[in-house]
């Protein structure tokens, strides 16, 4: 049964993530939008199938991101086949954990149980889930120069252009602990102990010696696994790395097309090559541990990296952009990774991180 505690926080994050969303969306709609543009508002050639073929980007997405899941979980365990569906369905799934937590990390700890559903260890399931992240990180390191490159000069926000540096530091750091983590396996160890530890204790939770030593040890075996699994990857596991990697641009590409779409449906040119740079630079910000679901930075961001990109003589159309872009990318996964989730649990609020050594300890 769910803890009111459990329920109140997830509400919490929730309602926070969706007002700051609302919030900040409605102020840049109040803005860029007064008496005189509803007059140019109302002569905008609007292309509908623009705004259909966006929605169903975001869709092939999904399936693309579970495609690579599947392909990462078999390389892994090659006793596991997941089907390209049940990878997708739980790509889906960890869409409403993953938009309303900061960084977008809710999403990583249930896709991890759903893997070890589907007969995966843990370690193996994190690997694969971190896997996703390193190859994530590894194709926006090598292509945020670029788009640095594409805006240099363009973007006079002082706020914006420091969030974009703060960005980048946070993901050379988060790089940089990966790697640390995978050459010093035992360290880690120790610090996760600590680290679980230090938590019991701010819980009041009582542990006796069978319990630390079943927590050491699967602690232990778990970080072993990923370790073999990380190594795989890089040794005898290239061409399945490299095949990710693959599924990984498609995927991005995929979802990076759809800004391009939405203005296309407003009467505007597509502005591939800058829309493209915009959309690196904003995973950069939104990736950071800030608002639950980066709502309100992510609406901010847009409008900042796209006022760039429309321009000031259509400036009147940046709010609707920000608003049709928000509720494809933001409003319509948190809507589908609510109703999947709940049909996977029953209860938008019963899966804990508890749940992942509960049949291993």
């Amino acid at each position: 049964m769910d803890s009111p505690p459990k329920r109140n926080r997830l509400r919490l994050y929730t309602v926070i993530s969706l007002s700051l969303s609302i919030l900040i969306i409605a102020l840049v709609l109040y803005f860029t939008i007064s008496p005189d543009t509803i007059s140019k508002l109302a002569h905008v050639q609007i292309h509908y199938e623009f705004f259909l073929i966006a929605i169903l980007l975001n869709i092939a997405s999904w399936v693309l991101w579970g495609w690579r899941l599947r392909v990462l979980s078999h390389a892994l365990d090659p006793n596991i086949h997941i089907s390209l569906w049940e990878g997708t369905r739980i790509v889906i799934a960890n869409l409403f954990l993953a938009n309303i937590t900061p960084a977008l990390a809710g999403g990583e700890p249930l896709r991890i149980y759903l893997l070890k559903e589907d007969g995966m260890s843990v370690g193996c399931a994190t690997a694969a889930i971190l896997g996703e992240r390193l190859i994530d990180a590894l194709c926006i390191l090598i292509l945020v120069p670029f788009a640095f490159l594409i805006f240099y000069g363009r973007i006079d926000n002082p706020a914006l252009a420091i969030g974009l540096v703060i960005g980048v530091i946070f993901f050379v750091l988060f790089c940089l602990l990966f790697f640390y983590a995978l050459k010093n396996p035992e360290r880690i160890k120790r610090w996760l102990v600590r680290i679980s530890a230090r938590l019991a204790r701010m819980r009041k939770k009582h542990t006796d010696d069978a319990q630390s030593d079943r927590l050491i040890s699967f602690i232990s075996r778990e970080v072993d696994s990923f370790h073999d699994s990380m190594h795989f990857f890089i040794g005898e596991g290239k061409r399945a790395f490299l095949y990710v990697s693959l599924l990984t641009v498609a995927f991005w590409a995929v979802g990076f097309m759809i800004p391009s779409m939405l203005l296309m449906g407003l009467g505007l040119p597509p502005h591939f090559i800058e829309s493209y740079a915009a959309q690196l630079l904003l995973l950069v910000i939104i990736m950071m541990p800030t608002t639950p679901g980066s709502s309100g930075i992510a609406e901010v961001s847009v409008s900042g990296l796209y006022s760039v990109i429309i321009g000031s003589s259509y400036g009147y159309l940046l709010g609707v952009f920000v608003l049709l872009f928000r509720l494809i990318t933001y409003h319509m996964n948190l809507i589908a990774g609510a109703i999947f989730q709940h049909r996977i649990f029953k209860s938008l609020t019963s899966f804990t991180f508890d749940a992942l050594s509960k049949d291993d300890t």
